[in-house]
């Protein structure tokens, strides 16, 4: 349950951060010129690699 929550967190923190905090543009704006299908593809695979990161950390307390 615990991990599903951190998946959940891990998420909303990066989708949060692209559509609502980054107003200016100025940490996802070299992302100005992608199709939406790579940035789809990116934020897939960043998040992917957060979760796993997560995880893998969190395996020590199993």
């Amino acid at each position: 349950m615990a991990s599903t929550i951190a998946v959940i967190i891990i998420i909303s923190a990066v989708l949060l951060d692209y559509f609502w905090f980054d107003v200016d543009k100025k940490r996802w704006g070299w992302m100005e010129s992608w199709s939406k299908f790579n940035k789809g593809l990116f934020f897939a695979g960043f998040i992917i690699a957060s979760v796993l990161i997560y995880l893998g950390l969190d395996t020590e307390y199993f």
